[in-house]
């Protein structure tokens, strides 16, 4: 591996993880790997830290390659729950209104998702990384400020229904870039007559990168540690870095070395 010259990294993100914390989390032991105070690393795509799932991560001169894995098509599935509201749209928020749901059917949501799909207007979450004037809208919205986001044309190739145990269905969702699946969620409980939220989410492809080849923070960690990887000195000249030492039980343990990040 050359960190300089440029890799890409699929990662699953965690639960609760923000996009930035995963970043970072990669630069700090890439830095610690090759003895560099600062290298670039970026990400191709945010996703929110109550969602997991494929992130590509970029290193060095790869981050050239990031606005191109942006426009990836995107493959999600998602847990929504009908006949409630949040304000975030998500779990991150407390539920602030309830509905009824009696009269949704099988065949009604069936029915209602084939209107998803093609070219749709959809207005971003106003607790979302969109930005109004510079400032971030989740910062507007947790300060009680009045947020007012712009409708946003983009693209649903395929929805599929997956499971539907009334209130809770679940779908597969391959979008463009852009797409905010809690307004997905939320758009289709206003198409049913009741309220709806999203419960899970998980980003299963983006482009040609699939969950399975994607690894979790352990495994990366444990491989960025032990793989040897080639710098430069300061002449120029091509060295190997020498593998770390992981611990024994490092890369058994899902759980090792994960924080949790409550921000987005």
């Amino acid at each position: 591996m050359n960190f300089k010259e440029g890799e890409v990294l699929y990662f699953n993100k965690p639960l609760k993880w923000t996009s930035f914390a995963l970043v970072a989390k990669v630069r700090y032991h890439i830095s610690r790997k090759i003895k560099v105070k600062k290298i670039k690393v970026g990400h191709a795509g945010t996703l929110d830290p109550l969602a997991t799932g494929v992130m590509i991560i970029c290193t060095g001169k790869a981050t050239k390659r990031i606005e191109e894995f942006q426009y990836h098509t995107k493959e999600y599935i998602a847990t929504i729950r009908l006949g409630a509201t949040t304000p975030s749209y998500d779990l991150e928020k407390e539920i602030d209104a309830t509905y009824p749901t009696e009269h949704i059917t099988r065949e009604m949501v069936e029915k209602t998702l084939q209107d998803f799909i093609g070219s749709i207007e959809q207005i971003p979450p106003v607790f979302s990384a969109c930005k109004i004037d510079g400032k971030r809208a989740y910062d507007l919205a947790r300060a009680g400020q009045d947020v007012e986001l712009k409708p946003k044309t983009l693209v649903i190739d395929e929805i599929e229904l997956l499971s539907c145990e009334l209130p809770i269905i679940k779908i597969r969702v391959v979008c463009s870039k852009g797409t905010y699946i809690r307004s997905v969620a939320r758009d289709i409980g206003v198409a049913l007559h009741t309220g709806a939220y999203l419960e899970n989410l998980r980003r299963t492809q983006v482009g040609e990168a699939r969950i399975e080849d994607a690894l979790s923070i352990p495994k990366a960690v444990g491989i960025l540690l032990s793989a040897p990887c080639t710098v430069e000195d300061d002449n120029g000249n091509e060295i190997v870095v020498e593998p770390m030492a992981v611990p024994q039980d490092f890369m058994l343990n899902e759980k090792a070395d994960i924080k949790p990040f409550d921000e987005r």
